[in-house]
């Protein structure tokens, strides 16, 4: 292939060459075939290379490629936000676009703390978030976010933003505790932070509706995210939800809040929005802070140059309709009980996997060295990296994830197949997968 000039994220070695890609599989290009069972990270929702989706893009290319929103929008920015806004609950119906899931966390902590300054609250100026989470790889999103070995090497370029403990059951629940009661008290947390740094100094709460990928595929337990919505509501603070992996459909309902009966105030997407056929992300906000904007400066302040994209509106605008019309938020809740059936019946009774968990279509399974203490390996086996290199070879791709139980320890494996995947698909991921836990294991 000639000389060797990208910069991969590792530079211990080079990947193999992609060469094509087929409904639930990726060809590389000496010809193996892998089952891609994660979507990358939760991306290709749809599989690779759907007809509609492609003859979009072409469509749209064909027209024009760009323009700068500057200057002009596009019928495929106008549809798509429409479309959005039409399956988003209560008045989430304001789509500012963004080219990642990253972009559109610091786009969104920007709209929250103007939205307080265009109301007159200029003294707002904490964000809380949740320990175990991720919501990017930008400084913004990464101060944002609780995942510790990501933040490590740029600590003192972060800005400070405060962390409470997530709502993860497994892991934080006491013996014995109710998750009702469990909930409550992880959402109880949250207030007592507010309190002490003072609510009229408070922006925003930001948190993934289901935690992704840093401690893989944890559901909010019953009642959590409700009593959090009453506490942000009750002190004027913006409830912001990253549905970046978990929402556009992963979870059976379009945002995954839905199934928690809760609207936030802010929600951002990506991932799942455009499928993977190109990069877009959104921030879509209610339509009382859209109004705030809109009758104090008028603006938001920031922007950037691929702003909604017209190809990539386009592709995620025909994303949106083949969900839609394929009825694939159906398929996904009927697909998801499947595979938590299969993965339950395969792992439930495993010594090393401690808990089975997700939403639809994002599932994962936890490793642990004790089942009964839940104590996990040591960091050392980079058992998740060790499992991803032994699937690989088997022809699955899986994303795994070291760090779950506090930034170091723990390992997990989150699976995330497209909407569209078949019984047959689904029966040979698990086959897969446990063929790969045996292998891996410590003897």
């Amino acid at each position: 292939m000639g000389a060797e000039h990208v910069f991969h994220r590792s530079t211990s070695a080079r990947p193999p060459v992609a060469a094509s890609g087929q409904g639930i599989y990726l060809i590389d290009e000496e010809g193996r075939r892998f089952i891609d069972a994660c979507g990358g990270a939760a991306v290709s929702c749809l599989g690779h290379g759907h007809p509609k989706v492609l003859a979009a893009i072409s469509e749209q290319a064909a027209r024009f490629e760009y323009v700068h929103t500057g200057f002009f929008t596009s019928q495929a920015a106008e549809e798509l936000a429409a479309m959005v806004a039409e399956m988003s609950p209560g008045t989430l119906d304001r789509v500012w676009y963004t080219s990642s899931g990253s972009e559109a966390t610091e786009a969104a902590l920007k709209l929250a703390r103007q939205y307080h300054l265009e109301r007159g609250e200029t003294g707002r100026r904490h964000i809380i978030a949740r320990r175990f989470s991720y919501h990017g790889n930008t400084l913004g999103a990464l101060a944002a976010g609780g995942s510790a070995w990501r933040r490590a090497p740029y600590e003192p370029l972060l800005i400070d933003v405060t962390l409470v403990d997530p709502c993860f059951e497994y892991r934080f629940a006491e013996p014995g505790e109710s998750s009702e009661a469990y909930g409550g008290r992880a959402a109880a947390a949250l207030e007592q932070e507010i309190l002490r740094l003072g609510p009229e100094t408070v922006i925003g709460f930001v948190a993934e509706t289901v935690v992704g990928a840093t401690a893989g595929a944890v559901p909010p337990v019953p009642g959590y995210l409700r009593t959090v919505r009453e506490i942000c509501a009750r002190h004027g603070i913006l409830l912001i939800l990253d549905e970046v992996m978990c929402g556009s459909g992963r979870t059976g309902t379009f945002l995954s809040c839905e199934q928690d009966g809760v609207v936030p105030d802010i929600v951002t997407l990506g991932k799942g929005l455009g499928a993977g056929y190109q990069p877009i992300g959104a921030v879509v906000c209610t339509s009382g802070v859209y109004e705030a904007v809109a009758q104090g400066s008028g603006a938001l302040k920031h922007g950037q140059t691929y702003n909604a994209h017209p190809v990539g509106c386009a592709a995620a605008l025909a994303v949106q309709r083949v969900i839609r019309d394929e009825a694939l938020l159906g398929r996904v809740e009927q697909a998801g009980t499947r595979l938590m059936s299969l993965l339950n019946d395969r792992f439930g009774d495993h010594p090393n996997v401690g808990d089975i968990r997700g939403r639809g279509l994002l599932q994962a399974i936890e490793l642990v060295q004790d089942r009964s203490t839940k104590a996990p390996f040591d960091p050392a086996l980079a058992l998740h990296q060790r499992a991803k290199a032994d699937a690989f070879g088997r022809g699955l791709l899986i994303y795994p994830g070291g760090g779950t139980v506090d930034g170091r320890l723990g390992d997990h494996i989150l699976l995330a197949p497209p909407y569209n995947v078949s019984d047959v698909e689904l029966d040979l991921i698990v086959d897969l997968l446990s063929d790969t836990i045996n292998a891996v294991l410590p003897s």
